[in-house]
């Protein structure tokens, strides 16, 4: 499929005039800084990742001075694991027997806001993580406040019949997520007769609580809704000119966690805990009955979903130490972060296999890339290649020992998955499995060749082979096949290849991954990223140019995923849920930096937070 394809509506310009250049690609000897200048291709100067190389046996290889393992494998089996004992298992039934016994009462009470109060209630068992105990409750709380839905929005009670914007944005978020058929145009009603979405200087507590809805509605915006852009502008500013006048609050942390990490950077953990941390502090909130429970819910919770994944985490890294792979110096290990970017919004118990599996495959991955980008020398990546292909664990006869290890690791993963897969879907998936990793590896060769010629190729040329190099793909299917629903090869297509939607989970992997990378890459040598693509196709232009446009047609292939996310059809909703949460732990994890290379920093600390420090109870 043509790129220009994909984004047709984030980009009406483009069908009339393409976004890329025609001329030729550029051929460029990528050891060669000179050249590069000449070509106005950038060239990092950064020292932190320098090339670095080490001569083996007569071979000179090029290594990423990557930081070892964060997570040593004796800590990880060291950990207690206090909170799944009778005890919280008893008080957890507690709680959500009189949470749901409050759903229900509630669309029985007659209340001037009840229709506030009923999105309130879903709202925040949402944002704390325990949502999953109340899908039925949720479901008919939803029907009930739909009914009342008009093409102007909604008041907050049911006998109201002004609309209110604190009602209709809130109603707005969770109606639209909950895939209701809701219209941007109800933000229209919200206007001036200046066009503007409110004039007012006052910024009282409540007007600042009604502009952050609209801020989080905004967000969950489709292609070409206007006023969704202009909602989120009018609202970005507005809070962030709050935040001077207003005390460090509980609502002030509300506003800046939700202005930082936004909607697709704030996974379902990281939220939950940040939540149960500020509704824990704001005594105004907590005291009342319901709430309080809620709460109480929220911590046992999470501190009983945290044990499960210590657990899980205690067997991915057995596997690693096992596989060998912990013996590749030369690679970035970094399966306990990939196990955080599928448990960041996979939580369910019973999706085990999902996580634990999405983590393989994901650290596999990294391991051929390091060796496909970096250690490996293009003859034997040739080799390499051949052998994968046969899919015969003798062909790895004549291979170096490190391209052993990661053979073996890497078969009996991907079989390991296809025999997870059948006992789901009753079927032999595993040459469906192949087709798409044999795909897969010769996207890698061909950035390998690119390489060794010094070829720059067109933007288009490039991310029409970096959407299937992303290795989005790859790592998604074969655990999406594991989860409790069935996809027959007809429904399979409509969120696998070459549905849109896993174009766009391809694409947008693919070009926020390289705004984050391509600096690194540079100076390990790898001179093929978006960025050098863009100014290869606009000689002149600068990096930021290349940055600030990438960056936009990222968000725009964000509400295009958006759409296809929420749009209907006949996949199982659980199916789409788990490769949508993977999109958003992937822009969390590249939010400020290559959160998998450099591990260090924010990734480690949210791992800590969601995985390894409990709340005191």
């Amino acid at each position: 499929m043509a790129l220009l394809s994909v984004f047709p509506l984030a980009f009406p310009e483009l069908q009339k005039k393409s976004y890329v250049s025609n001329k030729s690609p550029v051929r460029l000897n990528f050891q060669s800084t000179e050249t590069i200048k000449r070509k106005k291709v950038f060239t990092s100067n950064r020292s932190i990742n320098a090339i670095l190389t080490t001569h083996q046996q007569g071979i000179t290889r090029r290594i990423g001075n990557h930081h070892p393992n964060l997570w040593d494998d004796g800590f990880l089996q060291s950990l207690e694991m206090p909170y799944d004992g009778p005890p919280y298992v008893e008080r957890s039934k507690t709680l959500v027997r009189e949470v749901k016994e409050k759903f229900n009462t509630m669309l029985t009470l007659e209340s001037q806001d009840d229709l506030f109060q009923c999105l309130s209630m879903v709202d925040n068992v949402e944002r704390l993580g325990i949502d999953r105990h109340f899908q039925e409750e949720i479901k008919a709380t939803l029907d009930y406040v739909y009914r009342y839905w008009s093409n102007k929005g909604i008041g907050c009670g049911r006998n109201i019949s002004s609309v209110d914007l604190n009602t209709t944005s809130l109603g707005f978020r969770i109606l639209r997520l909950h895939k209701y058929n809701i219209s941007s145009d109800v933000l229209e009603s919200f206007k001036g007769k200046d066009g503007q979405l409110l004039n007012s200087s006052t910024q009282s507590q409540e007007e600042i609580k009604s502009i952050m809805n609209l801020f989080r509605a905004s967000l969950i915006a489709f292609p070409k809704e206007k006023v969704m852009d202009e909602a989120k502008s009018f609202s970005t500013l507005y809070l962030k000119q709050a935040l001077q006048k207003i005390d460090n609050s509980n609502l002030s942390r509300e506003i800046k966690f939700n202005l930082e990490y936004e909607w697709h950077t704030n996974v379902p953990r990281l939220e939950a805990r940040n939540y149960i941390e500020i509704y824990g502090d704001d005594n105004s909130w907590a005291k009342m009955t319901i709430n309080g429970k809620v709460l109480e819910l929220a911590k046992v919770d999470f501190n009983m979903m945290q044990c499960m994944q210590q657990r899980e985490l205690q067997t991915l890294s057995r596997w690693w130490v096992e596989s060998g792979l912990s013996k590749l110096e030369f690679s970035r290990h970094r399966h306990v972060e990939y196990y955080f970017w599928a448990a960041g919004g996979v939580i369910e118990p019973k999706y085990s296999t999902f996580r634990i599996g999405f983590a393989k495959l994901s650290a596999l991955v990294t391991y051929l890339d390091d060796i496909y980008d970096t250690y490996g020398t293009y003859e034997e990546l040739q080799l390499f290649t051949e052998a994968i292909k046969k899919w015969d664990p003798s062909a790895i006869e004549g291979l170096p020992k490190y391209m052993k290890i990661t053979y073996m690791a890497f078969y009996d993963g991907v079989k390991d998955m296809a025999k997870e897969a059948q006992i789901t879907q009753g079927r032999d998936t595993f040459d469906y499995a192949k087709s798409a990793w044999e795909v897969y590896i010769d996207a890698y060769m061909q950035e390998a060749k690119w390489l060794v010629e010094g070829y720059i190729p067109t933007l288009e040329e490039y991310l029409e082979n970096g959407k299937v190099s992303s290795g989005s793909r790859v790592v998604t299917l074969q655990p999406i096949l594991t989860l409790d629903a069935l996809l027959p090869e007809n429904i399979l297509q409509e969120i696998d290849y070459p549905s849109k939607f896993d174009e766009l989970l391809c694409l947008t992997l693919r070009v926020k991954g390289d705004t984050r990378t391509f600096e690194a890459e540079a100076d390990r040598g790898e001179t093929v990223s978006c960025i050098t693509c863009y100014m290869r196709d606009h000689p002149g232009s600068t990096k930021e140019e290349a940055i600030n446009y990438l960056q936009g047609l990222c968000d725009e292939l964000l509400k295009e995923l958006n759409w296809e996310y929420l749009k209907p059809d006949n996949v199982p909703p659980i199916s789409k849920d788990c490769a949508y949460a993977i999109s958003r732990g992937l822009q969390l994890l590249y939010k400020e930096r290559d959160g998998f290379s450099v591990a260090s920093k924010d990734t480690k600390n949210h791992i800590i937070k969601t995985m390894i420090e409990p709340f005191p109870i």
